[in-house]
């Protein structure tokens, strides 16, 4: 049987972490998010949204919440089983939808149907309206999807637990195609990967280290699978315990070409080829990842007139050896941080900057450029939850399931 086990990410040693919010308990008649090291988030509302009474299992909150800036509207799965719709300006709740398992998954919200796509651990994909939270259809993948499903070319796109990647026709949740890879036997660090879709190719990352690209009408392999686990190997020297590829593949476009980005726990960080999947850059020394994500900043003028160029970073998670500032052209480090025993989510732009919640902290800003902390939110149970941001605005669930409306003003 596979043990799964959360992220074992960790924040940067946050040297600056001397805000008096980070050093004391938690006191109800005097919120922590009082003391902070900047003013650059601020609370716009505090809203209970898990149902005590329905909550199942370990008290966290993951997944992510889906904005819907037209409508005014978010979505947000519960360790509850259900999946809420609520107000944006103040968390008040609209529906929710009941399923057998936690909805651990990032919904999807589809603005040409005001439809919402999502999984849960029941192992089912469903498609709800997002007016009222009617079910249009449910499609059963029989393992627990916890990743963002993709809409593209008229294609639903979903993986799940069980090493599958399946492509759904939308209207009426028809399966299309789909692709499997025996999982390997073991520990999963964290989860399963997402799929990312591009120029035509379906990538996905599988639990037995393998990196493949689909076609994405007809599901054909697009170039032989690249065993980052046999990379490892031979760094190692030994057979790694942990082979996963869990963090979703992120397609870019290098001066050289199209490339795809993967991240194994055991191997590294690597650029491939995105046509080819030849390996471009390697970087080994970045063990124990468990999430990647692309930081780029626009060239632009500054507030004191001069020019800025465009500055880009790849961002790789590990618990093992920190949070890490890569080059994309090169796979070179930029800079790195050692982190303190938490958890720590996706990283998320808002503002120019990077928003990350933790799960034994709170929620914080930080440097994409050098990894500092910008500003810290302390909250007594911590969040396990990925950020979502849309322009200043920002939203995170807290493990005892609190949402929490944010705003987050530009570094200066």
């Amino acid at each position: 049987m596979k043990a799964r086990a959360g992220a074992a990410l960790v924040l940067v040693a946050l040297g600056g972490f001397a805000c008096t919010a980070l050093r004391s308990g938690a006191d109800p008649e005097l919120p922590l998010w009082v003391h902070r090291a900047s003013g650059s988030m601020e609370v716009t509302f505090r809203r209970p949204v898990v149902a005590e009474s329905r909550r199942v299992g370990e008290p966290y909150e993951r997944g992510q919440v889906e904005i819907d800036p037209t409508h005014g509207r978010i979505f947000v799965g519960s360790s509850d089983q259900g999946l809420y719709a609520l107000r944006a300006d103040d968390g008040q709740k609209l529906w929710r939808f009941e399923t057998l398992g936690f909805v651990q998954c990032a919904p999807l919200y589809d603005a040409g149907e005001d439809v919402v796509y999502f999984g849960s651990n029941d192992g089912a994909l469903y498609k709800v309206n997002a007016k009222n939270g009617q079910l249009l259809w449910r499609f059963m993948t029989n393992a627990e999807v916890s990743r963002r499903p993709v809409l593209d070319g008229g294609i639903l796109f979903a993986t799940n637990a069980n090493d599958t990647v399946l492509a759904i026709e939308p209207a009426t949740g028809k399966l299309l195609w789909h692709q499997h890879r025996t999982p390997a036997a073991g520990m999963e660090v964290a989860g399963h990967s997402g799929v990312a879709v591009s120029h035509g190719k379906v990538y996905m990352g599988f639990s037995d280290g393998v990196v493949a690209a689909f076609d994405e009408k007809t599901g054909a392999e697009r170039w032989q699978p690249v065993d980052l686990a046999a990379e490892a190997e031979q760094t190692l020297g030994q057979v790694p315990d942990q082979l996963d590829v869990d963090s979703t593949p992120i397609p870019d476009t290098l001066p050289s070409g199209p490339v795809v980005y993967a991240g194994n726990y055991a191997a590294g960080v690597y650029a491939l080829d995105a046509e080819t999947g030849t390996q471009v850059w390697s970087n080994p020394g970045v063990f124990g990842v468990t999430d990647i994500a692309l930081f780029d900043q626009p060239a632009h003028q500054r507030r004191d007139g001069r020019p800025e160029p465009q500055r880009r970073v790849l961002l790789a998670a590990s618990g093992t050896t920190g949070l890490w500032g890569l080059d994309p052209e090169t796979g070179a480090e930029l800079w790195r941080r050692s982190l303190p025993g938490t958890a720590i989510s996706h990283p998320v732009v808002v503002s120019g900057v990077l928003l990350v919640s933790a799960s034994r902290l709170g929620v914080f800003l930080v440097n994409p450029l050098g990894g500092e902390l910008i500003d810290g939110i302390h909250l007594a149970d911590g969040s396990s939850l990925t950020p979502a941001a849309y322009g200043s605005r920002a939203y995170v669930m807290t493990n005892g399931g609190q949402l929490l409306g944010l705003h987050v003003a530009p570094p200066s």
